[in-house]
């Protein structure tokens, strides 16, 4: 079995070794643009089964030719490679599980997808990613969905000056999450509301208070689970998090609209990017993610209460954040899956699908356990208000 991971960063590096040390019987290949980082990311982890190569994504053909050799490739580019990856895996014939935050529907690939029999699982990370894994599995539970709630967010352990934050993850999804316009569900009907809005306060056991506030993280789910009165996803950060980023980006450090600095033409948002990436990202800085999930529904006429939660923290021992735990390794998992032939639904098979499935769920949840990743399901009967 052949494996192609492309994009080498935090969550492709940890894909990889989980990837490598995981599964039997395996070679997995290591692709970036940057062949130092490709080289350096296939010794760092030091197995024999990891080799890599360059490749340049935004080259449809060399895309297209590298992934001829493989049988599944997993997807860690930045979400304007997305929608491409997905094209140029159907154009090879090739099995995909992608994270990227792509502002495409990668639904619209469905029918072609089928008729290349190939199995493209898309926002398979964390939130959208493991969020969808539980919704989808309580929405096959349930004989009425009414409403469903996410709440996600990656934090440092203690909030770190100046946003209380620290970046695990890419600094441009960091911004397209504060710029986009949320999409939820209300009264029936998909609405946009702008993102950092809905602010509320939460508390969270061995946590504390933390604030939430909408982002676009439903993606398929708006369009594969049906007559939901109501449905939204909220990031959770420090309080005070969303007033400091709202003033950036009303003052326009997040615009793609350039401007002019002592003759040079200069997009603020690339340079808050590399600000972000500058200031905000530590190493050094233990992580941890917080996970809550609750749908509402009928089930043998009960109104019935799913509630998932997920705490996850840095691996001192492996050096491997919680981000790129719950990420990277989901990735990895569903990957190994559908090498393995357990995986056998074709096209584009959002992973909400994979949770309506008991057998899938079960090993999902399974590998996930694993490695140390925990979710907790809590079912209630009678009366609820959220």
């Amino acid at each position: 079995m052949r494996a192609l991971v492309i994009g080498c960063g935090r969550m492709g590096s940890a894909a990889t070794e989980d990837l490598a040390k995981r599964v039997s019987n395996i070679e997995v290949f290591v692709a970036d643009k940057d062949s130092e980082r490709a080289k350096e990311t296939a010794r760092k982890i030091g197995k024999n089964n990891i080799k890599w190569f360059e490749l340049d994504a935004s080259n449809k053909n060399e895309l297209i030719n590298a992934l001829k050799d493989f049988d599944v490739a997993l997807g860690f580019l930045p979400p304007k490679f997305g929608f491409s990856l997905i094209e140029a895996c159907i154009k090879a014939g090739k099995n995909l599980v992608d994270v990227s935050y792509m502002p495409e529907n990668p639904l619209m690939l469905h029918d072609k997808a089928v008729e290349a029999g190939v199995t493209i699982v898309p926002s398979c990370g964390l939130a959208p990613g493991i969020s969808n894994i539980l919704v989808g599995h309580a929405v096959a539970e349930l004989d009425k969905t009414v409403k469903v709630h996410i709440m996600v967010g990656g934090l440092p352990e203690t909030p770190i000056p100046p946003l209380g934050y620290a970046i695990t993850w890419s600094p441009e999804s960091l911004i397209d999450e504060y710029t986009c316009k949320a999409r939820i569900i209300k009264d029936g009907k998909i609405v946009e509301v702008e993102a950092l809005e809905g602010l509320e306060e939460v508390e969270f056991p061995k946590i504390g208070r933390l604030e939430a506030f909408y982002t676009d993280g439903l993606r398929t789910l708006l369009y594969t689970v049906k007559g939901v009165d109501e449905m939204w996803e909220k990031t959770l950060r420090y309080p005070g998090h969303a007033e400091k980023v709202r003033l950036l980006r009303d003052l326009g450090f997040f615009s793609n609209e350039e401007i002019s600095i002592e003759g040079h033409r200069v997009q603020p948002r690339k340079l808050t990017a590399k600000l972000f990436e500058k200031v905000l990202v530590k190493p050094n800085v233990k992580d941890i993610v917080v996970l809550k999930v609750d749908v509402v529904g009928l089930k043998d006429r009960k109104e019935t209460h799913y509630t998932y939660k997920l705490v996850d923290f840095y691996d001192e021992k492996n050096r491997v954040t919680a981000m790129a735990r719950t990420t990277a390794y989901t990735a990895s998992i569903v990957a190994s899956l559908i090498l393995k032939g357990e995986v056998r639904l074709k096209g584009v098979v959002p992973p909400e699908m994979l949770g309506m499935e008991d057998r899938i769920y079960g090993r999902i949840m399974a590998e996930l356990s694993s490695r140390g990743i925990k979710i907790t399901e809590e079912i209630r009967s009678g009366k609820f208000a959220l």
